[in-house]
């Protein structure tokens, strides 16, 4: 599932998430989980110093370590925030808190292109190009900043409350003029892949977008996506070796204009598509500014079978357009999940009269037995396809009186009452319900509800002196989840135990929450410095202060120590250790010895300079006869002769 910003309200979907009820970065308090996907889960919370909502998505801490994914995850971050367009979901910030990366954005209220597509199948052409025109838009700014999507899909498209579309996700977008290196892996959805994309993953350009927004078109006008098959591996070859066929072919009577727009946008060879999103878009102007009102306005397939159902079918079509939604009367005791559902619907004007048929016959005896039977046939199909069903009314965070009433009146029974915890939904309230709420059922059938317990409180165990590997254990059957782990220096608890615990033992905490674990790191010693010494009397002291020896394979060159004792020592002197911690020698192999250069003879700046390069120091001895003089007479070490590097070369000047 894409990571876009779902909205929708969900049920009790927070349980179990260490992440609820936490504040990220010192800032931005976590308080309900929204979507979850391969790469991220997406939160819904607030930013403690703008005081806004706003959506969190945050990379999977086991991914975190992998740096291809973070870095395509700030990449995601860099590109949006370049992106200043109304149709595209902004990103406000991008950090990290410990193992956590993090992107906050844009929240939007509201629910996705595949949540419309799921509850109402096919679209009416004008709804369909309401919501394309916009999407294409905003991909239009990214194309023209030099950036392709690659994930284009329903799940992707955002349709707020208001009825503003916006374009999200683009974690897997990447520039044009760069070449994504996928050792053979496929970037993005079977079902929206351009068939460049699968036989040159990671060398796409904007038109792979452009072939994705034409299956998503399609998906539109008609309720089903152009290529199916078993296996992800058929839809690929479809991909490859299949044009996407015209909808009309799917809902017949879709106008010819449609189909040529879904054609040029899904072309299987990429120079006959339309170069980028801009040039699509004005495609689909072009589109609607050809078709008549009717042929915009044309009733979804699942439209025309609603005529002969029930009211209630009907009044779930699409309209003419997704961004004037007609205001219902506000029910005061009405849950906010309920309302949402009821106003997200919109108003569709009547369906026609049906058209009067002649019916075929001879004579006024077969004209009345003909209608007769046509009656009956119809009282009937009535009966059986809509007078024996109702849908389950809006349920949700009522209180278990409140839902009994509302089945009662809609002709239901109350089935199997069970009740669970929920972090989300106050004690008493209904979390749940099945056959789900909308359902159509038949009259007199039951519904089972889930009622709340409330939220699931337990005590934090008292885990000092437990291993860290056996409290971890311990605070899952408690049912909370280990935390972050600090490890601080103590006398009286052994190494690798538990010292104390964030919350404190016996505190009451939600489940699914974190508990920090201070562990032991031990008995602090201060490490003695021994560098100087022999190995015999550095190992001899290093065992007195309760600290293990040891000895570095490869020894390093030190003028200040001799041959055979330690040069340095890892942790280094005055620092604290752990007792049993191991100290790290490394012996000095001795000065390095370096051939001191024949100055005898040279003039006394050039003997300095000859002797410095080489890596002595330089002692002038002058005497009363060299006090003038500028030639070197001998040298205390003698040319062609080794010497200590960084030693003193002491020349008599005369």
């Amino acid at each position: 599932m894409s990571v876009a910003a779902r909205t929708l309200a969900c049920v009790d979907t927070t349980l179990q998430d260490p992440l609820v009820g936490q504040v990220l970065d010192g800032r931005y308090r976590v308080e309900a989980r929204i979507a979850v996907g391969g790469m991220a889960t997406v939160y819904r919370a607030v930013d403690t110093r703008l005081d806004r909502v706003l959506a969190l998505k945050v990379m999977h801490p086991g991914l975190a370590a992998d740096r291809t994914f973070v870095e395509r995850f700030i990449r995601e971050a860099k590109s949006v925030a370049r992106l200043a367009h109304p149709n595209v979901v902004q990103v406000f910030d991008q950090g990290t808190d410990g193992a956590y990366v993090y992107l906050a954005m844009e929240y939007v209220a509201g629910c996705t292109l595949r949540d419309v597509l799921r509850d109402r199948g096919a679209l009416q052409p004008r709804a369909a190009l309401d919501i394309l025109e916009p999407v294409l838009a905003a991909l239009g700014a990214a194309h023209r900043a030099g950036f392709v999507h690659r994930d284009m899909k329903p799940e992707n498209v955002l349709i707020g409350d208001d009825g503003r579309v916006k374009v999200a996700d683009f974690g897997l977008v990447r520039s044009v003029d760069s070449v994504t290196s996928t050792t053979g892996a496929v970037l993005g959805t079977v079902s929206y892949l351009a068939p460049e994309q699968i036989e040159q993953p990671g060398a796409a350009d904007a038109r792979v977008d452009v072939y994705a927004c034409g299956v998503v078109l399609y998906e539109m006008l008609t309720g089903d996506k152009p290529h199916d098959g078993d296996a992800p591996a058929i839809v690929l070859y479809k991909h490859l070796h299949e044009d996407v066929p015209p909808p009309s072919a799917a809902v017949p009577g879709l106008a010819y204009e449609l189909d040529a727009l879904v054609a040029s946008a899904t072309a299987r060879t990429p120079d006959v598509r339309p170069h980028d999103a801009v040039a699509l878009l004005a495609e689909a102007r072009d589109t609607r500014a050809a078709l008549t009102a009717d042929q915009l306005d044309a009733m979804p397939p699942q439209a025309l079978s609603a005529e002969h159902d029930s009211a209630e079918d009907r009044t779930s079509v699409i309209p003419r357009s997704l961004t004037v939604p007609r205001p219902l009367p506000v029910d005061e005791d009405e849950d906010d999940q309920a309302r949402f559902h009821r106003t997200s619907r919109f108003e569709t004007p009547p369906p026609p009269p049906p058209t009067r048929r002649r019916v075929p016959g001879r004579g006024p005896l077969a004209l009345v037995v003909a209608v007769l039977l046509v009656l009956g046939v119809g009282a009937g199909v009535w009966y059986i396809n809509s007078g024996q069903f109702t849908r389950v009314p809006a349920l949700l965070t009522q209180t278990e009186a409140k839902a009994e009433d509302r089945l009662e009146d809609a002709g239901l029974e109350v089935g199997k009452v069970e009740r669970a915890f929920s972090d989300t939904v106050k004690r008493g309230q209904v979390i749940s319900t099945d056959p789900a709420v909308g359902s159509r059922i038949r009259h007199n059938d039951s519904v089972n509800l889930v009622i709340s317990k409330g939220p699931e409180v337990v005590k934090v165990p008292d885990l000092e002196g437990y291993r860290l590997d056996k409290a971890k254990e311990l605070i899952k059957e408690a049912g909370l989840e280990p935390g972050m782990v600090t490890r601080e220096f103590s006398d009286s608890v052994a190494r690798g135990s538990v010292m104390s615990t964030n919350p404190t033992a016996g505190t009451e905490r939600r489940s699914g929450s974190a508990v920090a674990l201070i562990v032991s790191k031990g008995r602090p010693v201060d490490v003695p410095d021994v560098t100087g010494e022999s190995l015999e009397d550095a190992r001899a002291e290093l065992a007195e202060a309760g600290l293990k020896v040891r000895v570095a394979s490869e020894e390093v060159t030190s003028s200040e120590v001799d041959k055979g004792g330690v040069a340095q020592q890892t942790p280094e002197a005055d620092t604290q250790a752990v007792v049993g911690d191991t100290v790290t020698l490394t012996l000095s192999k001795g000065p390095e010895m370096v051939e001191v250069p024949d100055v005898v003879g040279d003039n006394v700046d050039d003997a300095k300079a000859e002797l410095e390069a080489a890596g002595f120091e330089v002692d002038e001895d002058r005497g009363l006869l060299g006090l003038f003089g500028d030639t070197v007479k001998s040298q205390s070490v003698e040319g062609g002769d080794t010497a200590p590097k960084g030693s003193t070369i002491t020349i008599e000047i005369r």
